[in-house]
């Protein structure tokens, strides 16, 4: 890889501002002092160092995002608000989000430049858990709730695959639930809930796959996923 490329992929700076910080010697590769952007280097072994900081070249980058409401999921739009304008000081090319949560819902969102890691996730044929908290207004039935855990018609072709229902709260015109389904239909918890009688109030993604939203995030806030939680993510 180029020297120039290394650093810009490291976002030290645009190609331009890069091949100044090269010429000025504020670049070394093994302790030598290279003023060649085009100098070839192995970014797997070769040690890069930016004014004495040493660099570790990463490819693939992972964030956890606690989705806010009020902006979509999308990596542009011109009308609204992205979960992108979120991440501006996150490092790492080619960042987008896994999936979509629609604009007025909240929760975990992972953001990404591994496709590879994406494709894995949503693609239909894994069936990966994704888990909702979801507040109701309506009231449900133990007959409700099996049909969720059944199937329920949407209006798809197909009834949705069977989902995992723990009510947690219920009261006259109201309930809340955990809700895991495998599937990513568009607007599903809210057509699942609708096909038994109910209507979603308010909807928070908890969980995706193995990878969990983080108590500890504020709504708006993002972190980088832990080691662990990248090895798990990809087993």
């Amino acid at each position: 890889m180029r020297l120039d490329k290394f650093l810009c992929d490291m976002q030290i700076g645009t190609r331009s501002q890069v091949k100044g910080f090269i010429k000025k010697g504020l670049v070394s590769v093994n302790d030598i002092i290279v003023k060649k952007s085009d100098f070839q280097l192995d970014e797997e072994k070769d040690n890069v160092c930016y004014m004495g900081q040493s660099l570790s070249y990463q490819k693939l980058y992972y964030y956890m995002l606690y989705k806010p409401a009020g902006v979509v999921t999308a990596t542009k739009d011109s009308q609204e608000p992205t979960v992108m304008t979120l991440l501006l000081d996150a490092r790492g090319k080619g960042l987008f989000p896994v999936g979509r949560l629609d604009k007025d819902t909240e929760g975990l969102l992972l953001i990404t430049n591994d496709g590879e890691l994406a494709h894995n996730l949503l693609s239909p044929g894994k069936h990966v858990d994704k888990t909702y908290y979801v507040e109701c207004a309506g009231d449900i039935t133990d007959s409700n709730i099996r049909q969720l855990e059944v199937g329920v018609d949407i209006g798809d072709t197909a009834l949705t695959l069977p989902a995992k229902v723990n009510l947690l709260s219920q009261s006259k015109g109201r309930y809340s639930m955990e809700l895991t389904i495998i599937e990513g239909r568009f607007h599903q918890v809210k057509r699942m809930i609708q096909a038994v009688g109910g209507t979603v109030t308010y909807l928070r993604r908890l969980s995706m796959g193995t990878l969990y939203l983080d108590s500890t995030l504020q709504k708006g806030a993002y972190r980088p996923l832990t080691e662990q939680e990248i090895m798990d993510l990809n087993n």
